[in-house]
């Protein structure tokens, strides 16, 4: 059965959606997303994420074109018409088609799903290793859609044998391209970059899970604290909770899967399901 796509007001089949060639975001990479997935045909933390997407579009001064219920009504029409169960669910705010290729337009909205590939499950789905690079996105608050760095140093990972990059400035970790980082030090402390980063909805959930049952904190974390780690961890709405057991070829804890990040994985899966 063919999927379906909002392109602004009209909903198309997602194979022919489309936008103009004097769109900002093919002409400069200016725009937002935000991208949350269902379960059973249910949401998952759509308001958390409508909160963060109404957030990035004042920012970045682009106008949604409508007020959070109708964009709610829009995005029900469309988990109706496509009727897939366990799926990814991506909105798109673009700049617009600009009369100069440089000036800002009124926004055009895309909104399309997709089957997710890797459903959310208890347990972490395997680990991974990364490799640290000196770099700071854009307006990091923001979920903007440029991820140049990213798909540019791609090649430099496959070379590495690693399987994402993890940013910083002067030592000071700040975050994946599409995730947030966690590190347990031997102290049984959680911590998490503060600043400069993207508060991801999962790391949101992971620090409302852990409060009060394990210490935690949110602060300037670096990358020399690595060695001593017990466990480190990525998170976001694609990886879930995804244990690294290694960074730049030094091991994180004893190389293995910790116990940590398999009990934020359960907590987490228990609370997805219980927001159905």
């Amino acid at each position: 059965m063919p999927l379906f796509a909002f392109v602004n007001e009209s909903l198309v089949p997602a194979d022919t959606a489309s936008l103009l060639i004097g769109d900002l975001a093919i002409q400069r990479g200016y725009g937002i997303f935000d991208f949350f997935k269902t379960m059973g045909g249910v949401p998952i933390y759509l308001d958390e994420h409508l909160d963060r997407f109404f957030y990035s579009a004042a920012q970045m001064r682009l106008d949604i074109g409508m007020n959070r219920e109708k964009l709610k009504q829009r995005i029900g029409a469309l988990l109706e018409r496509n009727g897939i169960a366990d799926s990814g669910v991506r909105l798109t705010l673009t700049g617009g088609y600009s009369p100069d290729g440089y000036s800002l337009a009124q926004a055009n909205l895309v909104i399309h799903q997709t089957p997710l590939a890797a459903p959310i499950t208890e347990e972490p789905m395997g680990s991974i290793r990364l490799m640290t690079y000196s770099h700071m996105r854009q307006l990091p608050e923001v979920k903007i859609i440029d991820y140049l760095m990213a798909i540019w140093l791609q090649p430099v990972l496959r070379e590495k044998g690693v399987d994402d990059v993890l940013y910083h400035r002067d030592g000071v970790i700040a975050e994946c391209p599409r995730s947030n980082f966690f590190l347990l030090t031997d102290r049984d402390v959680l911590v998490t970059p503060v600043a400069n980063v993207l508060k991801g909805i999962t790391r949101m959930k992971v620090l409302e899970a852990v409060t009060g049952r394990l210490a935690v904190e949110e602060r300037e974390l670096r990358l020399d604290e690595i060695r001593g780690a017990k466990e480190a961890f990525i998170t976001s709405t694609t990886k879930h909770v995804l244990p690294v057991t290694e960074v730049d070829g030094v091991r994180v804890g004893d190389g293995r899967i910790g116990p940590v990040a398999k009990w934020i994985s359960a907590e987490l899966y228990k609370r997805a399901r219980s927001n159905q």
